[in-house]
């Protein structure tokens, strides 16, 4: 019985939206009648033109009422679609967004965008695929390819693996079987521990974008021109709700973010920057200024006094202008850097056990799957 039942959960087919965002406008359109009208009436420059835009013409062909309208995105109940396929049918969606996927797919990939430019993606959707092609070469079933600028699972190939999941630049792949916080290889990393005088003086000025506030002249203020403006442009673009102000500096909580890069194209600073996942030392600072003026603006930067490199046995670090940087490839985490550091500039990126040991379980599938990362 328990075989029959199986067999038929294989043989079942569930629709699927091919669109997680909402960059199409669909706050702007949704008071059109039909979802063919609101797209005739056209895209702005600054919205997905081949995303959902919300306004439901499938919700109404679907007999089983499987499917919702929930803040402007349309979700499709998978326990009530029966897999009739009425609303992938031609016609329905003027986008073509609706697939019939098996029942048992347990991994997914919720963008249709044909954009060729990676930066009009990732400026227009958090969600959208910027057809790196990483997923399609990573594949070890062939199963994924790039077609018309996005990726496409081909289920009868799929066998469900981790390799797209963890490959994925932009991690927009839902993966229902694995952790993907756990599985990553990559996080970002915020090079600046600045102690809040930048913060603080730019909202004496009402200014409230880091946009804005990069445009300030920093050093006329006694303040340090690299460092992190505190207004929270990261904090906004972050989809896993890993990045935070403390104290008026951004911080990365390396077990929620996922490595995507989202934040480092957002930051005006170019401070934020992506670092293995795997416990290394790093250094949260990008001064340019010399040690003097550097104590006078901030507390907390590194003073180019070059102790910890004159003293890694590895030879993990380095010198960039007036600051010093570690070389993640090279660094054995041997602590010595934070030991000899005069200003504590040296933060240890910490992971916990139970990753580690997620890992360990998942095997080779998850550690050393090659190719780009």
């Amino acid at each position: 019985m328990l075989t029959e039942k199986t067999s038929a959960l294989e043989n079942k087919l569930t629709a699927f939206i091919a669109c997680a965002g909402k960059a199409a406008g669909n706050d702007r359109l949704k008071h059109f009648s039909s979802c063919q009208e609101a797209c005739k009436s056209g895209f702005l420059r600054t919205e997905c033109k081949d995303g959902c835009v919300g306004v439901g013409s499938c919700i109404e062909v679907c007999k089983e009422k499987a499917m919702s309208l929930v803040d402007g995105k349309v979700i499709i109940d998978k326990e009530k679609c029966t897999g009739c396929g009425d609303c992938a049918a031609e016609g329905v969606c003027p986008q073509n967004l609706i697939r019939m996927i098996p029942y048992t797919a347990t991994n997914f990939i919720p963008c249709s965008s044909k954009e060729e430019d990676p930066e009009i993606v990732r400026a227009t959707c958090g969600f959208g695929c910027i057809s790196c092609g990483a997923c399609e070469r990573n594949c070890p079933e062939g199963a994924v390819q790039i077609i018309d600028n996005h990726a496409i699972i081909d289920y009868d190939k799929c066998v469900g693996c981790v390799s797209c999941t963890i490959k994925c630049k932009k991690k927009i792949i839902v993966d229902e079987l694995h952790d993907l916080t756990a599985l990553k290889e990559n996080v970002a990393f915020v090079r600046c521990s600045g102690d809040g005088r930048i913060s603080n003086k730019v909202k004496e000025l009402g200014i409230q974008t880091c946009q804005e506030a990069a445009k300030l002249d920093l050093k006329s203020m006694d303040l340090c021109q690299t460092g992190c403006l505190g207004q929270g442009a990261c904090t906004a673009v972050c989809r896993y709700n890993a990045i935070s102000l403390v104290k008026g500096v951004a911080y990365v909580d390396p077990e929620k973010c996922v490595g995507c890069k989202d934040c480092t194209f957002t930051c005006p600073q170019n401070l934020i920057t992506i670092v293995p996942y795997q416990g290394q030392k790093m250094i949260a600072c990008s001064s340019v200024d010399d040690p003097a003026t550097k104590a006078k603006v901030c507390s907390t930067g590194c003073m180019g006094c070059f102790h910890c490199e004159d003293n890694c046995p590895n030879i993990a670090i380095y010198e960039d202008g007036a600051h010093s940087v570690i070389d993640p490839a090279i660094c054995r985490d041997c602590n010595v850097c934070q030991y000899i550091c005069p200003r504590n500039v040296i933060k240890e990126m910490e992971v916990p056990e139970y990753i580690f040991l997620q890992r360990d379980a998942l095997g080779e599938e998850a550690n050393n799957i090659g190719g780009d990362a």
